[in-house]
Order: structure tokens, then C-alpha cells, then sequence
């Protein structure tokens, strides 16, 4: 059953279906990160470790896209020591959004992520979190594996 989900998703994403468009119009209207009551994508969730129980939670980011720019500078200087162009971040926006998330939600650990979409200005990733206090956490072995909690 998950296949065949993940197959309808590669096939929205493909041919931009006018569902998700409409979904892509109502995210840019909601703050830029929000929890959601359950993931928008189950394949991708269960594949990171999602289950519907106490403890996991699933939030939706918006990063901003695009290149870092600098401004340009006031004095002149040769065009190569502009060092306005070529201006890349280390990090990947996948990256950036999980260290958001991670910085907003501090008792919880991430699970991982996913790309819900991307347009010209924006890329939305849904971030999967488990809180490692929580009992039906804490008594659950995949879960402390995962999060890095069996000695």
C-alpha cells in the first residue's frame, strides 16, 4: 500500500496536480513552522520512523530558496574580489529546516524529513520528531536505537 502511495506522490510532484498547487496557495497563507495532527506524506513518514502514538510529532517548515548574496560593496575593487556572487551555504535547505525545527522543539530528537514542495521562493519539508521522555517512547526498542538511546 505504501508504494502505491508513493507512486501517486512521485506523479503529483511530476505533473504539478492542481491539489497540491491548491495545498502550496494555503502553506503560504500559515506560519512557516506549524505541528500538523498527521503527515501529509504516510509513505515517507512511516519510512522515517512515523507511528500514530504519544510521543511523535510532525511539524511543517518553510525555508526560504535561493543563493546567499552579499551586498555589493561601496569602495571599488576588482570584480573577482567583489565576493558577491558564487556565496553558497555549507548546508543543504533540508538541513537548515531540521536544525529549525530541532531549535524550536529542544526536548525532542528528529527522526528525519521530507520535501512536501518547492516553488520559486519557498521549499516545504515536513519534519518527522519523537520526544525520547515520553514512556511509550522510552519503552519502545526501535525508537531508542533510533534516537541513540541503548548503551
Amino acid at each position: 500500500m505504501y508504494s502505491q502511495i508513493s507512486k501517486t506522490w512521485q506523479g503529483i510532484f511530476h505533473d504539478k496536480a492542481g491539489n497540491i498547487r491548491e495545498r502550496a496557495i494555503k502553506f503560504r497563507t500559515e506560519p512557516a513552522l506549524l505541528r500538523l495532527e498527521r503527515p501529509s506524506r504516510l509513505d515517507r513518514a512511516r519510512a522515517l520512523g512515523y507511528k500514530a502514538k504519544e510521543g511523535i510529532v510532525v511539524v511543517r517548515i518553510r525555508v526560504s530558496r535561493g543563493g546567499m548574496r552579499h551586498k555589493r560593496p561601496v569602495s571599488g575593487r576588482r570584480p573577482k574580489h567583489m565576493g558577491v556572487l558564487k556565496i553558497k551555504s555549507a548546508v543543504s535547505s533540508q538541513q537548515v529546516a531540521e536544525r529549525r525545527v530541532s531549535e524550536r522543539y529542544p526536548n525532542m530528537k528528529v527522526l528525519g524529513s521530507y520535501i512536501l514542495w518547492r516553488d520559486g521562493r519557498f521549499a516545504w519539508y515536513e519534519c518527522i520528531l519523537a520526544d525520547p521522555y515520553n514512556p511509550s517512547i522510552k519503552n519502545d526498542y526501535n525508537y531508542r536505537r533510533a534516537l541513540g538511546l541503548v548503551g
